[in-house]
């Protein structure tokens, strides 16, 4: 369904002048009503409007164990460092912004400020150095960059060397009279929101590196929008009485939808921990602070589980997995540690969000979901036909949302015949229900078999011996690959000959033989990105 538009507000175009072609752009379908989003509209501006009308404006926003701010109180602190942003530093709506820090009520504030001034906000990762965030800079060339105090000496390290980066100011700083927060303090928490086109541009979003060299995807206040009344309203159904908190780092968009943006859209309220989590430390935070939702990778909750059953969460309602496969394992475990069926999905960065999901009686073991309303996904071959139901094919989504990459020839890989294209092998069965495989490159073909590298790490957690794993495929003369297998054990256990039979054994009793580990290596830990996804990648590159 077409769109009407409105006037772009941003006056500078380096952004919109590296969209690529248009005949490259996925195809958008706004089919719901929820979904039509006004020519003209600020996302930011627009979130705080809708709570406003509800009458939720005073209900708690932002929580720490020290502080906790309404929704008219952060709304008061965007204005002063939007009005700051703009008139002290003289920003033009267009130019990029980076941020760097934890998740903090600063770190969210501030990305709301600068989309609010019709700025566009680049998020980063917070343990990236100074090589890592140079590559963001020269992508994005930031106008300003707004940072945490611990974290600015790699940042300063890095705009050193680019003058296009004219201001650096910190955050959670408190005795700095220069910092972002002092500085805004000085302004009038007034302040009018950009009036930007909701096709322009909200925020880059670089992907995580699972497959090597990172992307920049771009997102509009359009897209933002849509995604807040896809997979949140349909699935989710967060209320204003939710408290929500996870691990998923702002900069990454699992994080900014259901850390921040997602939860503004209900009325609900936002728990940002002051300490760093450790399993243990979330559960008991979790249960101190009446946590009703969280997000985390499925890594974690497996670590959180023997916590949540000693310890007790009451309050908690809804686990949302995503960032990587999740496996049966655990989301037994979980369920036997909480009592809670865990909401699984896929989501991209290049989507912005979860687009295929289930929740409560809609659950199936073994699948993630159906489509979200709003979206159609179907498996696919080769030549993007659809394929009948039980068979592995790739998959291909279309939506309210979709890819368009800065700069980048992968975009006509992402993006053909209008679907967006993950990079995931899946089957759908005759329910509709969406069952997760590989990634494409994950995919092993042994001796004429398809096997899913997930599907044989399912089955080796669930050996007591073991803490986590890795699967891939690796070359092979006779079988043109065999499946080999990284495992951390638990402590107490040996990594010798015996426990590779075990281990081996034990999945030829789980799933069908074929699928055995020919190779397992132990390792001390497994490679994973920030965000906590499995790079396997680097574990071919090690086999």
């Amino acid at each position: 369904m077409n769109h009407t538009t409105a006037p772009s507000a941003q006056t500078d175009r380096f952004v919109h002048d590296r969209l690529p072609p248009r005949a490259q752009w996925p195809e958008l379908r706004y089919d719901l009503p929820e979904l039509r989003i006004a020519p003209q509209v600020n996302l930011v501006q627009q979130l705080f409007d809708q709570v406003r009308a509800r009458g939720w404006i005073d209900r708690p926003l932002f929580r720490t164990a020290a502080r906790t701010l309404s929704y008219a109180e952060a709304e008061r602190e965007v204005d002063r460092m939007a009005r700051m942003l703009t008139h002290e530093l003289k920003l033009q709506p267009g130019n990029r912004v980076l941020l760097r820090g934890g998740n903090s009520i600063s770190m969210a504030l501030a990305w709301l400020a600068v989309v609010k001034a019709g700025l566009i906000a680049v998020g980063t990762m917070p343990l990236f150095r100074a090589r890592e965030l140079g590559v963001v800079m020269d992508k994005s060339q930031p106008a300003a960059a707004l940072c945490e105090g611990k974290l600015l000496a790699e940042l300063q390290d890095a705009a050193a060397s680019r003058p296009f980066v004219r201001n650096v100011l910190a955050f959670n700083q408190p005795d700095d009279a220069g910092s972002l927060e002092a500085r805004a303090a000085a302004q009038p928490d007034r302040f009018d929101a950009c009036p930007t086109a909701a096709d322009d541009i909200a925020l880059l979003a670089f992907t995580s590196g699972t497959t090597g060299e990172p992307k920049v995807v771009v997102h509009s206040h359009r897209d933002v929008l849509a995604a807040c009344q896809a997979w949140p309203r349909h699935v989710l159904r967060a209320t204003e009485l939710d408290v929500v908190t996870g691990s998923p780092p702002l900069a990454f968009t699992f994080g900014l939808g259901g850390l921040l943006l997602f939860p503004m859209g209900a009325g609900a309220s936002i728990y940002f921990a002051d300490v760093p989590y450790t399993p243990e430390v979330m559960v008991r935070l979790m249960r101190e602070h009446g946590v009703s939702i969280c997000y985390t990778a499925p890594t974690f909750y497996r670590q959180m589980a023997p916590h949540a059953q000693a310890i007790g969460i009451p309050s908690l309602r809804i686990c949302v997995s995503a960032g990587e496969a999740l496996p049966d394992a655990t989301r037994q475990l979980w369920k036997q540690a909480t009592g809670i069926e865990m909401l699984d999905g896929i989501g991209s960065t290049e989507m912005f969000h979860i687009f295929i999901s289930s929740a409560g009686d809609e659950v199936r073991a073994g699948a993630i979901g159906k489509v979200v309303p709003g979206y159609q996904a179907r498996v696919v071959d080769e030549n993007e036909q659809e394929l009948p139901r039980g068979q592995i094919g790739k998959l291909a989504v279309i939506g309210p949302t979709g890819c368009r990459y800065m700069s980048d020839p992968r975009q006509t890989v992402y993006v053909r015949g209008g679907w967006n294209h993950p990079g995931d092998a899946f089957i759908q069965d005759e329910d509709g229900y969406f069952h997760y495989q590989a990634r494409d490159d994950d995919m092993i073909i042994t001796a004429g078999y398809n096997v899913g590298g997930p599907d044989v790490e399912d089955a080796l957690l669930t050996h007591p011996a073991v803490a986590e794993c890795g699967v891939i495929g690796k070359p092979d003369e006779d079988r043109g690959m065999i499946i080999k297998a990284f495992v951390v054990l638990k402590d107490g256990h040996a990594a010798d000959a015996a426990m590779v039979k075990l281990l081996q054994d034990h999945v030829k009793s789980h799933i069908a033989p074929y699928k055995y580990p020919r190779e397992v290596e132990f390792v001390t830990a497994l490679p994973r990105t920030e965000t906590g996804k499995l790079q396997r990648f680097k574990l071919r590159q090690q086999a």
